[in-house]
């Protein structure tokens, strides 16, 4: 058969996949949201823009270049506290929107970075796509923007598991420097139990293939672009689905499409074996000097709350708060339930260590819009302090 041939058949073929999945999308979504009747604001535009003070690439160890954002408030003491967040697995930065709005807005200098593979950084070797290098990636990251002063180091997902590959590389920098560590919807090991939301059985055939199935969708990574763009509402039916576990805005479904389905099938192939490898169990020893929030919610079909519980089993006297009405993207589900967490987590930290919060801004958030302030749900929430 011709290359000629072979492109229109992969032409038509796509096309085809393309009405399909937008037919059939447009069926799923419209049965989604007349299910969920309380939620608000599902039409409406939200810009997730936010200009930082500074943006810088960093390069990693493997010369990788890690894109670095910096939120700092105006005043800011070079002494003062800085807060470092994490995405997780096919998310970037954008995740973080409402958390640097609310920490900045406190007083807090706030960094937030690409994942390689992810967002605005640069790709990297299918070798070096492991939790150990992101630790790595984390440490240089602060090497060149946090390289002094106190930290805050937050994680979710993927991201959680970077900070702690960061403890077991590095316990000395825990010791010395890191007031306190935020565990969102992550999991220090036991991958192979996810179920995906789909039962044991299934879930675990997901997991079984689901790699071997991505590795082989990434050589044909066009055709799956051409097809997501023609199924736009079937990708916010499905990420609406296995993401949250209450109603949420139209744009927010929509952000999180762009950041799962804008990450490469190769990168999310190549962190198959990583994930599924994950044990950072022990390293959880080196954060029971710090304040630690373990935070997640109940209908989370990624890091249930088996995970968290293992966390905070782990490090005595860590606060854990499990939200019943939220899915995996907690930070975007209940955005303003978090940042008061993150700000409370902080200050007792700070006053832990004997820090005082050199800026003197209010820990409340005050920086929303009126219509959030309307939507917004009061979440349903239980919350446990281990003792040691």
């Amino acid at each position: 058969m011709s290359q000629a041939r072979n492109s229109t058949l992969v032409g038509v073929g796509a096309g085809v996949a393309a009405a399909g999945l937008a037919a059939v999308g447009a069926i799923a979504v419209d049965r989604l949201w007349r299910d969920r009747r309380h939620a608000i604001a599902l039409g409406e535009d939200e810009d997730f823009t936010i200009v930082p003070s500074e943006t810088r690439v960093v390069l990693a160890d493997d010369g990788v270049p890690l894109h670095v954002e910096i939120d700092q408030p105006e005043g800011w003491d070079e002494g003062g506290t800085t807060v470092i967040l994490c995405h997780g697995f096919t998310l970037d930065l954008r995740c973080w929107f409402y958390q640097r709005q609310a920490l900045t807005e406190a007083g807090y200098r706030v960094v937030t970075w690409d994942l390689r593979g992810h967002g605005s950084s640069g790709e990297g070797a299918t070798e070096s796509y492991a939790i150990e290098q992101l630790g790595v990636d984390l440490a240089q990251v602060i090497a060149d923007v946090a390289p002094t002063g106190d930290l805050v180091l937050a994680g979710h997902s993927m991201g959680g598991m970077t900070v702690m590959a960061l403890a077991e590389a590095d316990p000395g920098l825990f010791r010395e420097r890191v007031l306190g560590v935020a565990l969102i919807s992550t999991s220090a090991g036991g991958l192979h139990r996810i179920t995906w939301g789909l039962g044991s059985l299934l879930g675990g055939v997901v997991t079984r293939f689901g790699p071997t199935v991505l590795r082989e969708l990434s050589t044909h990574q066009d055709f799956v672009d051409s097809a997501l763009r023609g199924g736009r509402e079937l990708q916010e039916f499905f990420v609406a689905r296995g993401s949250f576990g209450s109603p949420v805005p139209l744009s927010v479904v929509r952000l999180t499409a762009d950041m799962i389905f804008g990450t490469p099938l190769s990168v999310m192939s190549a962190y198959g074996h990583t994930l599924e490898d994950h044990d950072k169990r022990t390293a959880l020893a080196h954060l029971v000097d710090q304040e630690v929030l373990v935070f997640n919610g109940e209908k989370d079909a990624l890091t249930s709350a088996v995970h968290s519980r293992e966390i905070v089993e782990a490090v005595p006297g860590a606060e854990h708060v499990l939200v019943r009405d939220a899915g995996h993207i907690i930070m975007l589900e209940h955005p303003d339930l978090l940042s008061q967490e993150l700000l409370a987590l902080i200050s007792r930290a700070e006053r832990g260590r004997g820090r005082a919060h050199r800026a003197g801004a209010r820990h409340t958030v005050t920086n929303l819009s009126k219509r959030r302030r309307e939507r917004e749900s009061r979440p349903s929430r239980s919350r446990s302090r281990q003792q040691a």
